[in-house]
């Protein structure tokens, strides 16, 4: 694996998968991808403006994101095929909070064909390190509705533990959904 010297990127290949931070330039992959995934995260996803479906309305969202991501408040990132390019799924850090609190919430997606392959487990594991490596975060939290077994298992095995329950959280496809609150927490934190 490989990290790039910038700190507001992350870049990391495992050889199958290729973790990196989204690029401005890379509007048509992202709209592609949801295009593709729009019938199978509808369920798991607020429902989407018709510019989400759109080139010219993630070439605006990447100008902003990329900001983000030069200022340490926002991390939006690609799971690719690390051979075919192919984006598998997505991951995005946001709400990063620093001094005192050193937090932020993480969430994900997965395209319906990249499914029950190892691959959500493997990218967010990538994830989270950079963040608790590198952007030295003390608590990444993570939310998930109580019928979704798969990310529950995911966020399980990664070491998330449950901190309750949140009844009507998201407004999900247009429906408030109950939410279980988990959390993993930074055993290197380190004070700068």
């Amino acid at each position: 694996m490989d990290d790039l010297s910038s700190t507001f990127q992350l870049h990391k290949n495992d050889g199958e998968i290729l973790l990196r931070t989204a690029l401005p330039t890379d509007a048509t992959l992202i709209c592609n991808y949801f295009i593709k995934n729009r019938e199978h995260l509808r369920g798991w996803e607020p429902k989407r403006e018709a510019a989400f479906f759109t080139v010219q309305g993630w070439a605006q969202k990447l100008i902003k994101l990329h900001e983000l991501h030069k200022m340490g408040l926002g991390y939006y990132c690609l799971i690719t095929d690390a051979k075919t390019e192919e984006i598998l799924g997505t991951i995005s850090f946001s709400n990063l909070s620093r001094f005192p609190f050193h937090a932020c919430n993480v969430g994900y997606s997965l395209d319906a064909n990249a499914q029950g392959r190892g691959i959500m487990r493997k990218s967010l594991k990538m994830a989270c390190d950079y963040m608790f490596d590198v952007q030295n975060m003390h608590r990444i939290m993570a939310g998930y509705m109580p019928r979704n077994q798969r990310s529950e298992a995911v966020l399980q095995q990664l070491g998330f533990t449950r901190e309750g329950f949140a009844k009507d959280y998201l407004l999900i496809n247009d429906k408030w959904e109950d939410h279980n609150l988990m959390s993993l927490i930074n055993p290197n934190w380190r004070a700068e």
